[in-house]
C-alpha cells in the first residue's frame, strides 16, 4: 500500500503566502512585517520563504505592473511545438526578457506564452526570430483587445 504524499506546508507556511501573494509589504522590512501579522520572528518568516521558495512553491517574488500604463504592449502567444521539442522552444522563447512565463497545454497550439515590449513590432521580430531559431512555423500572436484583470488570490 503506498501513502499519499505528504504536505510540504503546515498552517504557518500559508498564513505567510496569503499574506504575500497580494499585498506583499512595501516597507523597510517586509518579512517583520509579516512576521508581526502571524506571531513570528522575522527570522522564521525568511527561513520559511526561502525554503518554499527551494521547494519551488514561491516561483518568484517581485512586483506585477500594467504594461500599457509604463508605455510597453503586451500579448499571449501560442505555438504548434512538436512534443519532443517543447523543452528546446521553452528555453528559447525564455531567452527574451519581456517574456513573463510560458506554459503547456493540451491542444495542437501547446505551448503558450505572454510577451512584453516595447512595441508590437519588436514583438513581432522576436517571434519572427524564435521561429527560425526553433524551426516552429506556427506560432500565432493574440494581442489583446479589452483586458479584464482579477485579483487572483487563493485562500490558502
Amino acid at each position: 500500500m503506498t501513502s499519499a504524499p505528504q504536505d510540504p506546508m503546515d498552517d504557518i507556511d500559508r498564513a505567510i503566502l496569503n499574506l504575500i501573494q497580494s499585498d506583499f509589504p512595501i516597507t523597510e522590512r517586509p518579512f517583520r512585517s509579516i512576521a508581526r501579522d502571524i506571531q513570528q520572528t522575522e527570522k522564521e518568516v525568511i527561513r520559511r520563504v526561502a525554503r518554499l521558495k527551494e521547494l519551488g512553491i514561491i516561483r518568484r517574488i517581485g512586483g506585477n505592473f500594467v504594461p500599457e500604463k509604463l508605455g510597453f504592449v503586451s500579448t499571449l502567444c501560442a505555438a504548434k511545438v512538436p512534443k519532443d521539442q517543447v523543452d528546446a522552444f521553452a528555453q528559447a522563447v525564455n531567452r527574451y526578457p519581456g517574456v513573463t512565463h510560458n506554459y503547456l497545454r493540451d491542444n495542437p497550439y501547446n505551448v503558450w506564452f505572454t510577451f512584453i515590449a516595447p512595441t508590437m513590432e519588436e514583438i513581432a521580430d522576436h517571434l519572427q526570430k524564435i521561429s527560425q531559431k526553433t524551426g516552429v512555423a506556427e506560432i500565432i500572436n493574440l494581442p489583446a483587445t479589452r483586458v479584464f484583470k482579477i485579483r487572483a488570490h487563493f485562500d490558502l
